[in-house]
């Protein structure tokens, strides 16, 4: 299992469509079977920070398995208007 990261910074004007945009989305992440769990959080010192943290079977059931599976255009489609306010997007694995 790895884990991956994306980090945004959002300005207040875009906070709420992010967050309607996610919520659309989050179905399509969970359906896939590579998925095994998923969470975005917002900071709480500054709202504009987000973190989503996407649990993976591995990196290629991630960048093979779902980002080259039909949903994923659907996920791509509605997240893409935020893409200049990512700050990161990592695999990480435990140690």
């Amino acid at each position: 299992m790895i884990v991956e990261y994306v980090r945004y910074d959002l300005p207040p004007d875009q906070r709420a469509a992010f967050e309607a945009a996610y919520g659309r989305v989050g179905g399509i992440v969970a359906a896939s079977p590579h998925c095994l769990g998923w969470e975005i959080r917002r900071g709480i010192e500054d709202p504009g920070q987000y973190v989503i943290r996407i649990e993976w079977d591995s990196v290629d059931g991630h960048m093979l398995g779902f980002r080259e599976s039909e949903p994923f255009q659907r996920f791509y489609a509605e997240l893409s208007p935020f893409a200049d306010y990512r700050l990161q997007m990592s695999h990480f694995e435990r140690v």
